[in-house]
């Protein structure tokens, strides 16, 4: 029954964040127990980790910050808790680990790579992937990742590939949810609706989304637009500026950042993600999906591999490319497109729900329990 520790930056809402939470509280306790650590602070889903039952700890490191007194705290936990498996995500999660391994308080370590090519941030996980065989294993949720990182310098001992997995009974089609959302809103019920769920980020290429969806609404009398995501709001300027100068506000609703988005996917007709690098797996594709809606994306990460031919993958940074996507699935009418999410659906049941994405991670955690049984025997 190997104890897991999970290391993690921060828990705020975000795709590594998100998948932690859905491991831990889908994970078989009575054979690995959990604990989720969080270097920064608890965040918006510590408090729902910790009221599924499920320790959660806070370094109290300040984002951005180096501070010996982290190390000293971790070091602290690990002496009480006493975890099998410390299992570390993201590059500053993966150093400190890699410290506290290297220390002698953490006896198997697994690093967890969620990223692609994250353009200019390639400095630490360049100086990490010289000590990328010290762990037991180097995950990686997308093939994307793994070749990337690869190339520069990463070389462990066990990669091991997993994707991340989706509670398809949660995220669902669901009627009355479209038609509540399209009400409140003001949108008409008959209108085509191509949502992006994406945080204020360059990576996720804002510029390009608004770029196509004016070309869209020149052609497309009846189509709107949602944003949601952190940092989506009328109090960011530089995005409400940006819908401005392309005569958008008219056409495009500002969602924000939502904890209800098996809500809000149900309402759209398109999902569609304009991310220009960095993606690994982007949990928003798939969780559309799930809802039956059908995607245009552009190519980043293992998006083709998600969508496969259920959705359509355009080139990044191209917004004529986006908006002929969209025309695209537009042209496939209602029943089409009813279709092709019908077909998205199943693909993700078939491939990531998460009961199946989380007894891969059950093996790999007994795996690497084993290995170290038979070295201890």
């Amino acid at each position: 029954m190997p104890k897991i520790l999970h290391l993690i930056t921060g828990l705020q809402t975000g795709g590594a964040e998100g998948m932690l939470a859905r491991l831990v509280t889908r994970t078989d306790r009575t054979r690995f127990p959990s604990i989720v650590v969080s270097m920064t602070d608890i965040g918006t889903l510590g408090p729902m980790i910790a009221g599924a039952g499920i320790p959660v700890e806070r370094l109290g490191i300040r984002r951005g910050a180096i501070d010996p007194r982290g190390l000293t705290r971790f070091i602290g936990l690990l002496r009480r808790h006493r975890p099998d498996i410390v299992q570390t995500w993201l590059y500053h999660s993966d150093l400190l680990g890699l410290i506290a391994q290297q220390l002698g308080y953490a006896p198997l370590l697994a690093w967890n790579i969620r990223c692609s090519d994250m353009v200019g941030a390639t400095v630490l996980p360049a100086i990490i992937s010289r000590f990328s065989a010290r762990p037991a294993a180097v995950i990686v949720n997308s093939r994307v990742g793994r070749r990337f990182h690869e190339h520069i310098g990463y070389h462990p001992r066990r990669w091991e590939y997993i994707p991340n997995g989706y509670d398809t009974v949660a995220l669902r089609p669901d009627e009355a949810a479209r038609n509540r959302l399209r009400a409140s809103l003001g949108i008409d019920p008959s209108a085509i609706v191509i949502g992006l769920p994406a945080r204020y980020h360059a990576m996720k290429d804002h510029a390009t989304f608004l770029a196509a969806a004016a070309r869209q609404a020149a052609s497309c009398p009846d189509v709107a637009f949602l944003l949601i995501g952190s940092g989506i709001e009328a109090v960011n300027r530089d995005l409400t500026q940006a819908i401005e100068a392309h005569g958008l506000m008219p056409r495009l609703r500002l969602l924000g950042e939502r904890a209800d988005m098996n809500a809000i996917y149900p309402a759209l007709d398109i999902a569609t993600l304009t991310s220009a690098f960095g993606e690994g797996f982007p949990n928003v594709l798939a969780e559309a999906m799930a809802c039956s809606v059908p995607c245009v994306a552009t190519e980043s990460g293992d998006v083709t591999e998600i969508l496969g031919p259920t959705g359509i993958v355009v080139p990044p940074r191209h917004p004529e490319a986006l908006a002929l996507g969209w025309q695209r699935m537009i042209d496939l009418g209602a029943e089409g497109r009813r279709a092709l999410g019908v077909a998205a659906r199943a693909r993700i049941v078939e491939n990531y729900d998460l009961d199946q994405i989380v007894s891969r991670f059950e093996t790999l955690y007994t795996d690497l329990h084993n290995e170290i049984a038979g070295v201890a025997r």
